[in-house]
């Protein structure tokens, strides 16, 4: 008893002096960025204090030495967040992830400032996230993955989040008040994991009806993911209504101008969306409903999301009728909230260039532009590593506009990132671009493998030293991420920016053993292969940084993330020898190719088992965490493994969009089709026969089955929690 009240009266003590010398700042921006700084790095937060400081014509973070002390000053918490990050990334060389796991870790004392620092914004607005984020990354998330990604996307200067969480509460709401029942409504939402293209008005009903609970339960979560956002200083952009609406309201208003949309992907006619014309009297009734309903829930700062024609043909490309509609939604939104501005993807210009340009003519896209005034609009210029649409449309006629990096197609797990191309485009937007580019930002579909590239395009938007050099940022990369300053470390960076980060990526950009396999063109999604490096180079980036002998969880994410690519590769080569064997029919050489390409499946679901975000298990685990019951846990697993895999039904066009190199989905859903496929070879080969016509038809459809009763029957059970230290488990791989 007494030794307990001693160790209590210790933390009492040990807690006064903490608080003596880190008082809870008083200014709510100080608070948040201090909070944050607790939330990052824990007990050793208390050596840094935060200062608010008048404003600036930009947003600015100042650092310097107190003492032991490090200050972060700034004119509001988001820029106190970069300017901790840059002394973290830049004095203390550590990195903090987007995953939650992925803090880093400081040295023991922190270096002191010796010339006090001042970094400022070039650009006000810092933009990040896609619809499709919503699905192929954090349809699952709970609070704890999002507590930490807001703290990331502080930490990186984002002011200006996609955050669309939660929305279908609010229309649920809306539609049953219309006269809507509760089995239509929920009926005409897609499963989760599909509800980002629900709300991009390219399909209904698939994977519905939606469960109550979920409706429930993401409004809660919303409600403290906008809050946290704006404690740090962004402004979180809601959606409102694009048009889209369930066919079951043509009861309710028989006279109102709703019609089908166009197909999109090959989803089935009962599937296909319903839009409601902008000139319609209803129109600016359900704006009204819905933005009443939303800002009471969830607040506004009055920047809104919405989206027309998305992948979607119009029904008419007059450019009077695309100036009527986008006229209509702004009016709607004017009227619901005067004081709105809005924001939308333009990704329909280069996905649909062939209609919107037509002719080399920018006169549709300019009509659909420019209906509206400028200064309440907001442009996302959305694949620009591709296409730079201000190029075409001379700088959006003067509408103000955000440069966005993709970067990644459905999470798909492939090193891409033209990282030297990439860092001349934004420069050529700041020298050429006008006083309408305003900001920089990140469309990414999914979360994975590339992660240092989005940190480098938010850094992009500061004025920040590093970045007036690339070979010297890829040696401070190097640092943060290994966690040591060596030549092995920096050799191995210098390598990746020189000779493996050089091309964009694409749709598709999948290693061919996540594909349906076949002798010609897959039949899974685009399938783009392409590795412009020899797989030898990878390799040597590999040894360097196994000879570096880093340590953290970056470093540990890049060795296993960099080998899993480099096993990929080389079963891509491995397979070109097998078909060169199986075109001579010598089965011999096709039998060693075929038993080294399946021993690369059961090595990389081994290696891929040591990483904590290469798991189906914690995705399906985190699904199944949403159910209320057994019932709803099923329901959610199946959904979520169905986005991964056909994406829709049996045989959707979409099929291995979204795949991913993660353990367990590798040993039992891409391996088993590739033995299904040898196997078929094999018994063609025997008969003196080759696989395709009839014979490869038959060996699709069974394909098919097996994808099918993979997602919807769900066998198997995978860990969430990572296995093998993954340090070692490459140093196994390349034992062999």
């Amino acid at each position: 008893m007494k030794r307990s009240f001693l160790l209590t009266l210790s933390a009492i003590l040990m807690l006064g002096i903490a608080i003596s010398c880190n008082p809870s700042p008083k200014d709510p921006d100080a608070k948040a960025a201090s909070e944050l700084a607790s939330r990052v790095l824990g007990s050793s937060a208390r050596h840094f204090t935060f200062e608010t400081l008048p404003a600036d014509t930009a947003d600015f973070f100042t650092l310097r030495s107190e003492g032991r002390r490090i200050v972060v000053g700034g004119n509001n918490a988001n820029s106190m967040a970069v300017g901790l990050n840059y002394y973290l990334k830049y004095y203390c060389h550590t990195n903090v992830g987007w995953f939650a796991w992925d803090k880093g870790t400081l040295p023991k004392q922190l270096p002191a400032i010796g010339t006090p620092v001042r970094m400022e914004a070039r650009v006000p607005e810092r933009f990040f996230l896609n619809y499709c984020t919503y699905g192929y990354t954090m349809p699952w998330w709970g609070w704890k993955e999002w507590e930490h990604f807001i703290d990331w996307m502080a930490l990186n200067g984002i002011n200006l989040p996609l955050a669309i969480t939660g929305q279908e509460s609010v229309w649920y709401r809306v539609w049953t008040e219309l006269g809507l029942t509760d089995e239509e409504v929920r009926s005409y939402f897609t499963g989760p994991a599909h509800l980002p293209w629900h709300r991009m008005l390219n399909i209904d009903r698939w994977g519905g009806p939606l469960p109550k609970s979920w409706l429930e339960g993401q409004e809660a979560l919303q409600k403290m993911i906008v809050a946290r956002e704006r404690e740090l200083n962004m402004k979180p952009v809601l959606p409102a209504f694009a048009g889209h609406v369930p066919p079951e309201l043509s009861r309710i208003y028989p006279d109102a101008k709703i019609e089908r949309m166009s197909d999109w992907a090959g989803f089935a006619l009962e599937d296909y969306p319903w839009f409601l014309d902008p000139e319609d009297e209803l129109f600016p009734v359900i704006q009204q409903k819905f933005l009443e309903k939303e800002v009471e829930l969830y607040g506004t700062d009055h920047i809104y999301g919405i989206d027309i024609f998305n992948e979607m043909i119009p029904k008419s490309w007059e450019p009077d009728y695309l100036a009527g509609v986008s006229k209509g939604v702004y009016a709607s939104l004017a009227a619901a909230d005067p004081d709105a501005t809005w924001l939308q993807m333009t990704w329909l210009f280069y996905n649909e260039r062939k209609y919107w340009f037509e002719g080399d003519s920018d006169a549709r896209v300019k009509a659909f532009l420019t209906s509206y005034p400028a200064e309440k609009s907001i442009l996302l210029d959305y694949y620009c590593e591709r296409m730079e649409v201000w190029r075409k449309t001379q700088s959006y006629y003067g509408i103000p506009f955000i440069w966005c990096y993709l970067g990644n197609f459905g999470g798909n797990t492939f090193l891409a990132g033209n990282i030297q191309e990439v860092g001349n485009l934004i420069e050529g937007a700041f020298a050429e671009a006008g006083p309408s580019f305003k900001g920089i930002g990140s469309t990414l579909e999914g979360f994975d493998c590339n992660p240092f590239m989005y940190q480098f395009i938010f850094e992009k938007a500061w004025n920040f030293p590093q970045h007036q050099n690339l070979d010297a940022y890829a040696d401070a990369l190097a640092w943060s991420r290994t966690g040591v300053d060596n030549d092995e470390a920096r050799a191995a960076w210098k390598e990746l920016f020189d000779e493996i980060y050089i091309q964009r990526s694409v749709p598709g950009h999948s290693p061919i053993m996540n594909l349906r396999p076949s002798f010609g063109r897959s039949s899974s999604y685009h399938s783009s292969i392409r590795f412009n490096y020899e797989n030898e180079k990878l390799k040597d980036v590999i040894a360097h940084l196994l000879a570096a002998q880093g340590h953290g969880p970056s470093y540990e994410f890049d060795l296993v993330n960099l080998t899993r690519q480099y096993l990929s590769n080389l079963f891509e080569q491995l397979f070109a020898d097998y078909k060169t064997a199986y075109e001579t029919s010598d089965t011999e050489t096709m039998a060693a190719c075929r038993d080294e390409m399946l021993g690369i499946f059961d090595t990389l679901d081994e290696l891929l088992a040591s990483q904590p975000y290469f798991l189906v298990g914690k995705w399906i685990s985190d699904a199944r965490s949403w159910g209320e019951d057994a019932t709803e846990a099923d329901y959610f697993e199946s959904n979520a493994r169905n986005l991964l895999t056909t994406w829709g039904d049996r045989g959707n066009l979409l099929t291995d969009y979204a795949d991913r190199s993660w353990s367990g989905l590798v040993g039992t859903y891409y391996k088993p089709r590739w033995e299904m496929f040898f196997k078929a070879v094999d018994e063609a080969v025997a008969t003196g026969e080759k696989l395709e016509g009839a014979r490869y038809d038959t060996l699709l459809e069974a394909m098919k089955d097996f994808e099918y009763d993979w997602w919807h029957e769900r066998p198997g059970t995978f860990s969430a929690t990572p296995t093998g230290n993954p340090i070692e488990q490459v140093r196994k791989v390349f034992a062999k």
